[in-house]
């Protein structure tokens, strides 16, 4: 959207302008009445031209000055930008990356802190309470395939330091180890794909990505046995890049299911949001089994925005969202949960059907959400969520939204819809402590139900978090 704007604004704004002006009468007058005091007389003319010339000049600048000239001026400008912003709406993607701190925290603008300075701060003060693992056992995304392409990519995720890169002959995605056995350089910071390998940018070390196995070494006659780097198993579907994590070095024992519209290129990508949020990762999907939370903090209606200070408004209480949902254990697949979901909006009680849709959101294992969302107008639209453990109690969330069906303008209504109300739940998530233990009702089941469906994903070397204790020694 910034490439469109800059080009738009840049180039072709200009251009038309230039057209308005100087073909407008005002500006013909003004160049005409100009040519004098430029312009040499060879019969000694220039007094009397230069009068007649002043009087245009006068005449000229009286119009562009009118009010009439300048609302059309104007008028042309607002069309212009118009013409941007509805094709943009209509045709171009919605891509949204918030940065740390952008939401989810209260701004203290007198104090002069930077959002980052708030988010650093809150994550210090935060009581933490006691934790699961910080990084569970599963498929997790890394880029979004058109991120990956001929340079390689480095990623710190899951405890790990990764590079990301794309094979030259067979055209696949690849992960291994960041760092060179050899002195430590880091593939990923000037590195170079070469065939299917990747060559350190320090001393040309070059290992296969297939099983991280040194195959050249440019000064040595030998290339010795020993010398590799670990290749992490590697998924690339649904137009995401996967790496298997598992704390006790297990093979995959499943996949993510591939959404076959998105793979036969029958359905088109509408946009993606991303966000960073400083929680622990299992507090994000266990959303899903709290039905509870939906008609609280996601009722208000969606205009009134993501600060939790403002939604609860009574005035605008006659509109808001309604949700009835369940979420349960796919009995075919352990790693699967499903909340299956009905939303609608109403007005003074009344529902709004364009607003009305169902909802199935499949939990493939710890990181991954396939969102069916179905409209009885518009048909069936796919938001991919992922989560990825960036740092122990940070993480990476997208949404991708892809729809066969869905008009551009409707998907990205959805897109940005979803995520309006993520944002809402981040201001909880940044600043909540974990409760293992939490005090439930009868109605809440669902939650204790989803924390022991969780735990599958951890196992006995699973990395935990210990919070560092800062103490004064006199």
């Amino acid at each position: 959207m910034a490439r469109i704007n800059s080009v738009v604004l840049n180039l072709i704004l200009p251009v038309i302008l230039a057209v308005i002006l100087f073909r407008s009468t005002a500006l013909t007058s003004l160049r005409d009445g100009m040519k004098p005091y430029f312009v040499h007389d060879p019969n000694g003319a220039r007094s009397e031209n230069t009068t007649v010339a002043a009087s245009q000049i006068a005449e000229a600048l009286d119009t562009i000055f009118s009010g009439r000239f300048l609302l059309s001026l104007g008028l042309s400008v607002a069309l212009v930008y118009s013409s941007v912003y509805i094709y943009q709406l209509l045709f171009y993607p919605l891509e949204l990356t918030r940065s740390e701190g952008d939401v989810g925290y209260i701004l203290d603008h007198r104090g002069g802190k930077s959002k980052q300075d708030v988010a650093n701060e809150m994550r210090q003060r935060r009581r933490l309470g006691n934790l699961p693992p910080v990084y569970p056992n599963g498929w997790f995304s890394l880029f979004r395939s058109h991120q990956v392409q001929k340079e390689p990519r480095y990623v710190s995720a899951l405890g790990q330091e990764l590079v990301v890169f794309r094979g030259e002959d067979d055209g696949q995605a690849y992960i291994v180890d960041a760092y060179c056995p050899h002195l430590g350089a880091n593939l990923g910071v000037g590195g170079q794909v070469r065939g299917n390998c990747i060559e350190c940018p320090f001393h040309g070390w070059t290992f296969r990505g297939e099983d991280g196995k040194c195959v050249k070494i440019p000064y040595a006659q030998k290339v010795p046995d020993f010398a590799k780097i670990k290749s992490w198993p590697c998924l690339e579907t649904n137009g995401e890049i996967f790496v298997w994590f598992h704390a006790e070095g297990a093979e995959p024992s499943w996949t993510p299911p591939v959404i076959e519209e998105i793979a036969n290129g029958k359905m088109k990508y509408h946009g993606m949001t991303e966000h960073v949020v400083n929680a622990h990762v299992e507090e994000v999907p266990e959303n899903g089994a709290d039905i509870a939370h939906l008609g609280h903090l996601h009722g208000p209606i969606m205009f009134l925005g993501r600060d939790l200070r403002e939604i609860y408004n009574v005035f605008w209480s006659f509109a808001k969202h309604e949700w009835v949902g369940n979420w349960d254990i796919s009995p075919d697949e352990k790693h699967t949960g499903t909340l299956s979901l009905k939303h609608r909006c109403t007005i003074f009680g009344i529902p709004l059907p364009l607003m009305t849709v169902s909802a199935e959101a499949i939990q493939v294992g710890p990181g991954l959400v396939h969102l069916f969302i179905r409209h009885w107008l518009f048909g069936e639209a796919v938001l991919v969520h992922a989560i990825t453990p960036i740092e122990p109690l940070k993480q990476k969330l997208t949404h991708c939204c892809w729809s066969r069906t869905f008009p551009r303008f409707a998907a990205k209504l959805i897109l940005f819809s979803e995520c309006l109300q993520v944002e809402r739940d981040m201001m909880v998530w940044n600043h909540k402590t974990y409760m293992s233990k939490p005090v439930l009702v009868k109605e809440d089941s669902l939650i204790s139900k989803h924390r022991r469906w969780y735990s599958q994903f951890y196992s006995e070397n699973s990395p935990k978090y210990y919070e560092r204790k800062v103490e004064l020694s006199w």
